[in-house]
């Protein structure tokens, strides 16, 4: 966990008034330890994130919330993606290869080979 202090360090294209203001916004969500504000790993990354897109990619502060929504989307379709692929690669074969014939008949082989790495 890193305090805001230690964040503002850290990340040193990181202005200290952005990032308060996209903590006032949610696009940061810190918990609150003791009075003060605590980052978690994940929470630094996103933060880190949220730099490139808005110093290097100059992505404006009306569109920031936009981007940020959709990126949340795609790792949450993402994140259930890998458990649905959990779930599927513990069935037997037979249902495995039910399975994989009535989503992507065309992909049979690709989707195996994933299957068979985890």
């Amino acid at each position: 966990m890193m305090t805001i202090d230690d964040l503002v360090a850290a990340i040193s294209t990181l202005q200290r008034s952005d990032l308060e203001r996209w903590i006032s916004e949610e696009l940061v969500v810190p918990r609150q330890d003791a009075g003060s504000l605590a980052f978690s790993e994940v929470e630094c990354a996103r933060v880190r994130l949220i730099c490139t897109l808005t110093y290097e990619l100059e992505i404006d502060s009306a569109t920031l919330p936009v981007v940020m929504s959709l990126l949340d989307q795609l790792y949450d379709t993402r994140r259930r993606l890998l458990s649905l692929t959990r779930a599927v690669a513990v069935q037997d074969e037979t249902v495995q290869a039910a399975i994989i014939a009535a989503v992507a008949p065309g992909d049979a082989s690709e989707i195996q080979g994933k299957l068979d790495q985890l």
